[in-house]
């Protein structure tokens, strides 16, 4: 695909817009509260955005839409519904907890709750995790993108993604990232709506296309399907949702840095609410893509870009362009952003040299951040390979190697106030062993189902530790004073319009 004088100067000028509005807002940055949590000042529109344009990475664009395409179709939506019903909850259970705590990151939380070992063994996990998984999912499904759409080398397209991303996030931090979530988050909103209008257009409008794909718009596919059995999403699911939309430090690392409870919560609805549309915006479109360039498809993650490529007319492709290139350059951002803040506090000033100066944090936050983005271009080009079985599935199933035990570690120290420094530590290292060995020796168990295992057998351990070595008394986590913790009423109201909304897209396309 060409493009325009038009359309260059269109994705220039975004990117100009972005970049530049955000490394200005960052500009005061002095110490670490500034560079890693944004001040603790960010507003519910700003928090509900950058949340939103964290998420909805190419991950999404190609890694969700290409399920679509493919068997799975609409049931991948699940994912998106259930996070929005799950973020809702965490916002009233989770949140007013940990900014109670006034942490910088997640696993600070556990060194409140257990001992020091559990916080080490939690930031080392997320920051593999990040530097291996994640952010070379983004970047390869970024560069496969740009690659359907432009032509452009795919290994090229790593570094170019790798290398903005990492220019505005070493800058400015948490305040750059959310600043430019703002413009980003927007635009894929906006560009999501475009194509699922040329979308219809193309397959000879809605009537055509639910006629045409009616096989494809159920929420709930059967017990055999291998890619997301019903039985595997009622048993599971709940628990990688859980580690992602309350326990996942590129996520939560914007409702750490709110104003005060109330914009915490008010920004996390907000994100809930715009969830919604991804089943829109995204999975249909990829359905489309699907009835319309079945026989053009080498893999169904080219679903998203080939649609594109094939229906955006001259002078919007670069507003396209830019929209993808942003969501791209977002979550990349976000995760970088995110380790980072891991890295410094948890493992540097936690173990490594506790008396460090805030100019010194600054600077290894913004190192670690350049580390974080070489290792994720070198790993990104190999996800190719087939064995993986396209990004999202790759993304979702290997997080499980971390999301039941982390799960298990919160949600049982919340609710058995005694349980040792001992049932942490444990549960986060057997987490590894037991799913690894579901993995290999049950293949055929669906991932889901094989965390739900996971997470039964980390709280039974938990359990066994707790009756043997229980804890005194319970042990006592640290209080902000200076932060308001009052609940709005207008955010309870807004948060159940948002689970209505979710059950009555279940209901309709079940």
């Amino acid at each position: 695909m060409e493009l325009s004088i038009t359309d260059i100067a269109c994705f220039l000028g975004f990117f100009g817009v972005v970049v530049g509005v955000s490394l200005f807002k960052s500009r005061r940055e002095k110490n670490s509260e500034d560079y890693f949590l944004a001040s603790r000042g960010l507003s519910w529109p700003l928090i509900g955005l950058s949340i939103v344009a964290a998420n909805m990475s190419t991950e999404q664009f190609v890694g969700m839409a290409g399920q679509g395409a493919d068997t799975v179709g609409l049931a991948v939506s699940t994912w998106q519904l259930t996070g929005s019903l799950g973020i809702v909850i965490i916002a009233f259970t989770l949140l007013p907890r940990f900014l109670r705590a006034g942490i910088y990151t997640m696993p600070e939380y556990l060194e409140y709750r257990y001992n020091a070992g559990a916080r080490a063994i939690m930031a080392v996990y997320t920051i593999a995790i990040y530097a291996t998984v994640t952010t070379a999912v983004v970047l390869y499904s970024g560069a496969l993108a740009l690659q359907t759409i432009f032509g452009m080398d795919l290994t090229y397209g790593v570094w170019l993604i790798g290398a903005i991303a990492a220019l505005y996030t070493t800058w400015g931090g948490l305040k750059a990232v959310a600043w430019a979530d703002l413009f980003q988050g927007s635009a894929l909103i906006i560009g999501g709506f475009i194509t699922l209008v040329l979308g219809f257009a193309a397959v000879g409008g809605v009537n055509a296309f639910l006629e045409a794909s009616s096989d494809k718009l159920h929420m709930f596919r059967p017990s055999y399907d291998k890619a997301l059995p019903w039985h595997g999403v009622a048993s599971g699911m709940w628990i990688p949702i859980v580690y992602y939309c309350g326990l996942n430090q590129f996520i939560v690392q914007r409702t750490l840095a709110a104003k005060n409870l109330k914009h915490g919560q008010f920004g996390i609805i907000f994100a809930a609410a715009l969830w919604l549309i991804i089943p829109f915006a995204i999975v249909l479109p990829g359905i489309m893509a699907n009835t319309l360039y079945a026989g053009q498809l080498d893999k169904p993650d080219q679903a998203y870009p080939m649609l594109i490529r094939n229906l955006i007319p001259a002078g919007i492709r670069g507003f396209m362009f830019a929209a993808i290139a942003g969501a791209i350059i977002s979550s990349l951002a976000s995760m970088l952003n995110s380790a980072s803040t891991i890295f410094t506090m948890d493992l540097y000033k936690r173990h490594i040299k506790k008396d460090a100066s805030q100019s010194s944090l600054i600077l290894l936050g913004r190192v670690t951040t350049l580390s974080c983005a070489l290792i994720g271009c070198v790993i990104a080009p190999f996800l190719a390979h087939p064995r993986f079985g396209g990004v999202f599935t790759f993304i979702q199933e290997y997080q499980g190697y971390i999301s039941p035990g982390i799960v298990a570690t919160f949600l049982f120290g919340f609710v058995v106030k005694r349980a040792p420094g001992a049932a942490g530590v444990t549960a986060l290292l057997i987490n590894v062993p037991i799913y690894g060995l579901l993995r290999w020796k049950a293949s055929d168990t669906h991932y889901l189902i094989c965390m739900m295992i996971t997470f039964l057998s980390v709280v039974s351990v938990m359990g066994v530790i707790t009756l043997i070595r229980p804890l005194p008394a319970p042990r006592v986590i640290p209080v902000k004073e200076d932060l308001d913790m009052r609940s709005s009423p207008g955010a309870k109201l807004a948060g159940a319009m948002v689970v209505v909304a979710v059950v009555v897209l279940f209901v309709v396309f079940r």
